[in-house]
């Protein structure tokens, strides 16, 4: 509705090409986007962690693409973990996963944060370029968990 019919396809769902498009064109459509989904993103995590929190787990894991782009979610997690690899196959693997051309991946990463800032902001990073998804369980597995023993969130 605060976008109009242009952005819906015939199925009635959203559609996702033309709103990537709108808003990494224009900053004003990005900000009433994000208006519009981050506070139902912050409804479903705050009832998914009590959920959680009621059944007394250990680690709470929060998969958020830009989270150190978030002011709001750095303030939320204890620790941050940055799954890297090189820029060549976060292209490709953007690409592949979203129908994008190599320019259009680009273009989307040149809005973000720069990777150099996100690694400095992780407190670990696993390099996951080349691993099979087996190494990568071993890197999460091995990774130390110095939680706090109380008080955290």
């Amino acid at each position: 509705a605060a976008f109009g019919d242009a952005f819906v396809t015939p199925e009635g769902a959203l559609d996702r090409d033309r709103m990537r498009q709108q808003v990494f064109s224009d900053p004003d459509s990005k900000q009433r986007l994000e208006a519009i989904v981050h506070p139902l993103v912050g409804e479903e995590t705050a009832r998914q962690t009590r959920a959680a929190l009621a059944r007394h787990v250990s680690v709470i894991v929060f998969d958020v693409p830009l989270l150190v782009e978030s002011k709001h979610w750095q303030a939320r997690v204890d620790r941050i973990l940055v799954v890297d690899c090189l820029e060549a196959t976060q292209i490709a693997r953007v690409g592949q996963r979203s129908q994008l051309t190599p320019a259009e991946v680009q273009a989307i990463m040149q809005g973000q944060i720069a990777r150099s800032t996100r690694l400095a902001l992780a407190d670990w990073v696993i390099f996951n370029d080349g691993l099979t998804l087996a190494e990568l369980k071993k890197e999460v597995f091995g990774l130390p968990l110095p939680w706090p023993s109380s008080g955290s969130r």
